[in-house]
């Protein structure tokens, strides 16, 4: 179970930073959707910092286990507040990457319990 944590830790930990990088940068192929559905554009950096705090924190959990699991529960809250956040805008087209993020968060969160 260890071998999986490390895995899924480190893949989601690639996920997290591609991810927070149209937001450090201002993209605007993904700004302009999430300003469309509510968010200021003053959200962006601090959103692509957590999203690279998480990507650290699961990385770090690898070694120091209830950091990885801190990072998880982390991981798992800002995308579920990004599921509600586009279900509050009416975008049911973009629910689909940050649910399937969340739920793939969950098991890092379940493995670092396992074996902590």
């Amino acid at each position: 179970m260890y071998l999986a944590y490390v895995v899924i830790a480190v893949v989601l930990s690639l996920v997290l930073v591609l991810s927070a990088v149209p937001d450090l940068t201002r993209d605007p192929k993904i700004t302009d959707g999430l300003k469309a559905i509510g968010v200021p554009d003053s959200w962006f950096l601090p959103l692509g910092l957590v999203k690279i705090a998480g990507a650290l924190g699961l990385l770090a959990g690898i070694v120091y286990r209830p950091l990885g699991i801190a990072a998880a529960i982390g991981v798992v809250l800002y995308f579920l507040g990004a599921v509600i956040t586009h279900i509050r805008g009416g975008d049911t087209k973009g629910i689909g990457i940050p649910a399937t993020i969340m739920l793939v968060a969950v098991a890092p969160l379940v493995l670092g319990f396992a074996t902590a």
